[in-house]
C-alpha cells in the first residue's frame, strides 16, 4: 500500500513542485528585503564608523545569500522521485538549510573579527545621530515582518528551510535591538558599547547555527516524525484491524515516510486484507497530512505475530 500525494498542513493537496514553487517565491522576496536592509546597516554603519551596525549589515547580507542557497535546494527537492531517488529528493532543502548553518558559522567569525579588531585598535570617532535610529528601527520593522510571515508559510508548508529562516531573521532583529541599545550608550559616551554589542551579535548568529543544524539533524538521523501512539490509535479505529505495532516514520517535516504492521482475521481473503490496508492507510493519510508514503504491512491474527 503506498501513496504519493503530497498534503500540506493547511489540508490543500500540493504537489512536491507546487510546494517547492511556492517556497522558492517566498525566498526570492525575503532574499531582496534582505539585501535592502543589509546595505542600509553596512553602508550607514561604514559612514558613521559604527562597529557593530557594519556587523549587522554582514549578517543581513548572510541572510540574503543564505536564501540563495534555500532557492538552489528547493530546485532540487522539487524534483519527482526517479531510479536512483525512488523517495524523492525532499532531503536536498535539508542540505540546503544545513549550508545556511555553516553560512551562518562565517558569518559569526567575520562580526567576531571586526569586534576584536575594534577592541585592540578603538576607533576614534563613533558618530551617533538620528539617521542611525531610523536606519535601524525601519530594518528592524522589516526583519520582524519577515520573520512572522516566514513563520506562517513555514508551518502551512510544513518546511524546514523557511522554518530554520523565520528563526534567523527572529535572532536578527534581537540583534538589531542589541545594537541600537548600543548606540544609546555610544550617545551617553561609552563608545566601548559598539564592539561589545558586536560580540553579542556574533554569540547570537551562533546560536541560530545550533538551531539550524539541530533541525536538519532530526532529517538526516532519521528522527521518528509523528507519535507512535496516535499512529497505532489510528490505524486500530479501522474496523477488521486487530492490531497495529512496528510504527516506523522518517523523513522531512513536510514529507514523512511511513510503515506500519496491521494484524487481521487470518481467515481473511486477500482481497479483504488488502482492502484492511487500503482503509489503514487512507485513514493515516487523513489525520497525518504530512505524510507523503505509507507501507502497511498485513499479518495474520496470531500469537506469534503480537506485540
Amino acid at each position: 500500500m503506498r501513496s504519493t500525494v503530497y498534503a500540506s498542513s493547511n489540508s490543500s493537496a500540493l504537489s512536491p513542485e507546487e510546494r517547492g514553487r511556492i517556497i522558492r517565491r517566498i525566498l526570492w522576496v525575503i532574499m531582496f528585503l534582505n539585501l535592502a536592509v543589509a546595505l542600509a546597516k553596512y553602508l550607514y554603519g561604514a559612514l558613521t564608523g559604527s562597529v557593530s551596525m557594519k556587523a549587522d549589515g554582514i549578517a543581513s547580507m548572510f541572510d540574503a545569500a543564505s536564501n540563495v542557497v534555500g532557492i538552489v535546494g528547493m530546485v532540487l527537492a522539487a524534483r519527482p522521485a526517479d531510479t536512483d531517488h525512488p523517495y524523492g529528493h525532499t532531503k536536498f532543502e535539508t542540505y540546503a538549510s544545513v549550508m545556511i548553518g555553516i553560512m551562518l558559522l562565517l558569518a559569526a567569525w567575520n562580526v567576531f573579527s571586526d569586534a576584536y579588531a575594534a577592541f585592540t585598535s578603538p576607533t576614534s570617532h563613533i558618530e551617533v545621530n538620528a539617521g542611525s535610529f531610523i536606519v535601524m528601527a525601519g530594518t528592524l520593522a522589516v526583519n520582524l515582518g519577515v520573520s512572522h510571515y516566514e513563520k506562517l508559510r513555514g508551518r502551512e508548508l510544513s518546511s524546514e528551510l523557511l522554518t530554520a529562516d523565520a528563526l534567523h531573521t527572529a535572532s536578527d532583529a534581537l540583534v538589531t535591538i542589541s545594537v541600537i541599545v548600543g548606540l544609546v550608550f555610544v550617545l551617553a559616551g561609552f563608545p566601548i558599547a559598539d564592539p561589545i554589542c558586536s560580540l553579542i551579535v556574533a554569540v547570537a548568529i551562533l546560536h541560530s547555527a545550533w538551531e539550524v543544524f539541530q533541525q536538519a539533524n532530526e532529517t538526516l538521523s532519521d528522527m521518528a516524525r509523528l507519535p507512535e501512539a496516535e499512529v497505532r490509535a489510528c490505524a486500530e479505529q479501522v474496523p477488521d484491524v486487530r492490531q497495529c505495532h512496528e510504527v516506523r516514520t522518517r523523513g522531512t517535516e513536510g514529507e514523512v515516510h511511513m510503515d506500519l504492521h496491521v494484524l487481521v482475521d487470518p481467515d481473511m481473503t486477500i482481497r479483504d486484507a488488502h482492502a484492511v490496508g487500503d482503509q489503514v492507510e487512507a485513514a493515516i493519510r487523513a489525520q497525518f497530512p504530512q505524510v507523503a508514503d505509507v507501507v502497511v504491512h498485513l499479518e495474520p491474527d496470531c500469537p506469534e505475530e503480537r506485540r
